[in-house]
Parts: C-alpha cells; sequence; structure tokens
C-alpha cells in the first residue's frame, strides 16, 4: 500500500479516538443518541460522508497532492 492510505488511515484512527479518550461520558451519550436517529437519517448523514470523501479523494489524486 501507499504511504499516503496508512497516513490517512491513522489520521482516522487518531480522529476517532480521541472522543472516547478524552471525554468517554459525552461519548458515550453521543452514540447513545445517535443509536435513537431513524435509519433514513443515517443513511443520509452517511451518504454526505461518503460523498465528501471522494471529493476530496478526487481533487487530491487530480492535484498531485499538493
Amino acid at each position: 500500500m501507499n504511504a499516503t492510505i496508512w497516513l490517512a488511515l491513522a489520521l482516522v484512527l487518531i480522529l476517532e479516538g480521541i472522543g472516547p479518550m478524552l471525554l468517554p461520558r459525552i461519548w458515550r451519550r453521543m452514540i447513545l443518541t445517535m443509536a435513537q436517529v431513524p435509519d433514513r437519517l443515517l443513511r443520509r448523514f452517511g451518504g454526505g460522508l461518503v460523498v465528501a470523501g471522494v471529493v476530496i479523494w478526487y481533487m487530491v489524486s487530480v492535484h498531485g497532492g499538493g
């Protein structure tokens, strides 16, 4: 795998880990709240994240990463 992919994975893991590490009670409350959100809304939110990720990936790949 490309080093850039490993860097991206590392950043995702760091960002995902900050919440439960620093604010476990608030993070747990957020997860419980998200469990009550209707599936349709979660799908829209997830789809938006996927589209944003693809757009960022496309912009980086087209412009050579810098």
